[in-house]
């Protein structure tokens, strides 16, 4: 539904979207922290947390090169994703780390959620959302495109993963193309969220960063006035960062364009369910290099 976006409706509506982004995110972020990851991806050769991330994640797009992977996150140095593709392919293939991941958040989803995990609101998510992953145009989205032809689980609980999956990635497709419009290249915008406080503080080691590149990126961010010469942002920064998400959410509203404010709303309201007890029991840590909004924010959601 399309309201006038500087109207009341249209300001109501943004916040409304942005609700049901986060709880897409807290169901499909359970995976990036479930203990059960060890045991799983090292079954299959992946040594270290790091190459069982970069594999799963990327299993999608099949064997690519480093450079290809690195190019699609965006947030990372690529001397991380070196170290971890192509060795990955060495020791397992993108089909059996696509589904060693399903089987980590098959084992951490149960886990948190118990019997809810069989509920009727979890099939009823799963086919609705994987509604919206069917119809959405991948066209600039690379990583949308790569989950989304994943095959799909039969399991309800799976087929919310998947779609959730996809859906985050679309939305973090447009992400990206919204920081290098603004010119944000990955330490830019690694270090801006740092020092907003939406990311842990040792986010420059946590995504690769060197002591220098780091430097060189605070200099960027300085010299263009989105950051004062102590290090914390400007009203300009803030001002740019927030149009940064205004455009995300301006590429990524097709996704819920066919629900009506009162469908969008019974749909977050579902997915609360879902998700908040995923999150408050710490599923999801926060801060988090994400920069995925607290559990207070999300229970609040519906």
């Amino acid at each position: 539904m399309s309201h006038p976006a500087g109207s009341p409706e249209g300001r109501s509506r943004r916040s409304a979207e942005r609700a049901l982004w986060r709880l897409v995110e807290a169901y499909h972020a359970l995976v990036y922290y479930a203990p059960e990851r060890p045991q799983v991806y090292t079954a299959l050769g992946l040594k270290g947390g790091w190459m069982g991330y970069f594999a799963t994640r990327s299993a999608a797009l099949g064997v690519v090169p480093a450079d290809v992977v690195t190019a699609c996150f965006h947030g990372f140095a690529p001397r991380m994703v070196e170290r971890a593709l192509p060795d990955a392919w060495r020791w397992t293939t993108p089909e059996q780390a696509a589904a060693a991941r399903l089987t980590v958040f098959d084992r951490a989803v149960r886990r948190h959620l118990g019997e809810r995990v069989d509920a009727p609101v979890v099939a009823e998510l799963a086919s609705r959302l994987a509604g919206v992953v069917d119809v959405l145009p991948s066209a600039g989205a690379p990583l949308f495109a790569a989950h989304r032809s994943l095959p799909r689980p039969v399991e309800p609980h799976l087929t919310l993963f998947w779609a959730t999956t996809a859906l985050r990635e679309f939305r973090g497709d447009a992400h990206v193309a919204a920081l290098r419009t603004a010119g944000l290249g990955p330490a830019e915008s690694n270090l801006l969220m740092a020092a907003l406080g939406l990311v842990p503080h040792d986010q420059r080691t946590y995504r690769g960063w060197t002591e220098d590149e780091w430097a060189a990126a605070a200099a960027t961010l300085t010299a263009r006035g989105w950051l004062a010469d102590d290090g914390s942002v400007t009203e300009t920064g803030r001002r740019e960062r927030a149009a940064i998400e205004d455009r995300t959410d301006a590429m990524t509203a097709p996704a819920w364009s066919r629900l009506g404010d009162d469908e969008l709303a019974a749909l977050t309201a579902d997915l609360v369910a879902v998700a908040e007890p995923i999150v408050t029991s710490g599923g999801v840590p926060y801060p988090n290099g994400m920069g995925m909004a607290p559990a207070a924010e999300v229970a609040v959601a519906g």
